[in-house]
């Protein structure tokens, strides 16, 4: 995971004070588990889910267990649970979404990162600069190319088992985030990453 990244996941539970038990789906062994977040150094039991490893240490437990089906976890269980960098790979993410929401608890935290997509193709990289907006459509015409101009820039593929999705602001709005309350998307980097953050009624 990028640096940039975890530090904005370090940022939003600034705001937030976890306590009790969290998950994380598609957690990692290392570092970079969003389970050694500062903002959740309160939290106890700390449980990661992935598809590979089952580790036990001081701190966190890891379970390997698919995000589809989650059913060794009550309802509402948990008071927040985090993921990132899982559902491009979850050819099935909307299965996993729907789990997540079940077993946070009423109040409980929901935090979800995946890559995005840019709109206007290099333009996104030319910000306010005109100059470097004049060169990129020069570039657009002289290579008779409309994706230099207009497509859509995006996260290489990273297959993990498989790369099957990017995903759109409003897709974590409408979808990932349906039924929270206090939401709000967070962009980060470029090509952009989303972070979404919600509060479960």
């Amino acid at each position: 995971m990028s640096p940039t990244v975890y530090q904005a996941f370090e940022r939003i539970f600034e705001d937030f004070d976890i306590s009790g038990p969290v998950l994380e789906v598609g957690a990692v062994s290392g570092p970079e588990s969003l389970l050694a977040l500062r903002g959740l150094k309160n939290a106890n039991p700390k449980i990661g889910i992935n598809l590979d490893e089952e580790i036990t240490s001081a701190d966190r437990t890891l379970i390997q267990c698919n995000g589809n089906d989650m059913s060794r976890f009550e309802t509402g269980y948990f008071n927040a649970v985090v993921c990132n960098s899982t559902l491009e790979h979850d050819i099935y993410f909307w299965k996993t979404i729907k789990e997540i929401h079940r077993v946070t608890a009423p109040g409980g935290l929901i935090v979800i990162g995946v890559p995005g997509y840019a709109e206007m193709g290099l333009n996104t990289f030319a910000g306010g600069n005109k100059i470097v907006k004049r060169v990129l459509r020069l570039w657009s015409k002289l290579s008779n190319s409309t994706v230099l101009a207009a497509g859509s820039v995006t996260l290489g593929i990273h297959n993990y088992p498989g790369d099957y999705y990017r995903f759109s602001e409003q897709a974590i709005r409408e979808v990932f985030l349906e039924g929270l309350t206090q939401c709000k998307v967070i962009r980060v980097m470029n090509p952009p990453r989303f972070i979404g953050v919600g509060v479960k009624p």
